[in-house]
């Protein structure tokens, strides 16, 4: 019983995974929409904790098939904004995975989030390989990859952070990172009230 239980969280899982793959595609080719700024976003007025519950669920058994260790710190005030789910959700799933792509055997991803008179904010940091200067300048770039190090093991498009950049910013926000080498990254994003 306990077995077939397992069976079908992963059929739940490998089903969601379809969907966000499918959803995927979808933000593959609206990069070009998003360019020229004519993607209709579909806000909607939510408590962006929800979207990033939602992100948590979808890499919380990655984190523990490799062993690793998440801490969420949610701000204790809940709060309504203006944001697309679909769209905001994708920004953290990218997020959060590349925090555990990107860790080297300690694994652990640390999401906190902050709710203050100007607005939301979510810092999602890891203990991984971090990022050189270089790196950090161009990481938003689209199709910008690190190739040196184990990194160029890891498969992507290098679309993920210039999408997360546009969703950021069509959402009158700002995403930035503060990384060190062989210490680990902290991505922090802030999205205004208004």
């Amino acid at each position: 019983f306990k077995d077939s239980k397992k069976s079908f969280s992963y059929l739940d899982m490998i089903r969601e995974e379809n969907k966000r793959l499918h959803s995927h595609v979808e933000n593959v080719l609206q990069i070009s929409q998003l360019e020229k700024q004519e993607l209709d976003l579909a806000k909607e007025n939510t408590d962006p904790h929800k979207t990033i519950q939602s992100a948590l669920d979808h890499v919380s058994l990655i984190i523990e098939n490799r062993g690793g260790k998440l801490i969420k710190r949610f701000a204790s005030k809940s709060i309504q904004i203006m944001i697309s789910p679909i769209h905001m959700t994708n920004v953290w799933v990218n997020l959060l995975e590349n925090a555990i792509k990107y860790s080297n055997e300690q694994l652990v991803v640390d999401v906190e989030t902050i709710v203050d008179e100007k607005g939301f904010v979510v810092k999602i940091k890891d203990k991984g390989i971090g990022m050189s200067p270089t790196v950090r300048k161009r990481i938003f770039d689209k199709f910008y990859r690190e190739s040196s190090g184990n990194v160029h093991n890891v498969k992507g498009h290098g679309l993920g952070l210039a999408y997360v950049k546009q969703i950021v910013n069509m959402h009158s926000g700002t995403i930035s990172v503060q990384s060190i080498p062989n210490q680990g990254s902290t991505f922090t994003v802030f999205l205004p009230y208004k």
